[in-house]
């Protein structure tokens, strides 16, 4: 698997990470890092199983 860089924002009420160099979105919401990032993680494998690997930019 490539390596994807995740960007994770702390918010008010919540964390938002999100992925770049996905042709397509993958995001993901926590109420911790941890658990933003772990969604955010599911999130991109969804999208390779969903639409392959060659979806990167």
């Amino acid at each position: 698997m490539r390596r994807i860089k995740i960007i994770i924002e702390e918010h008010p009420n919540a964390y938002v990470a999100y992925s770049t160099g996905l042709k397509g979105v993958a995001v993901g919401e926590g109420a911790t890092y941890e658990a933003a990032l772990a969604d955010v993680k599911s999130a991109i494998r969804f999208h390779f199983e969903s639409f392959g690997e060659e979806t990167t930019g």
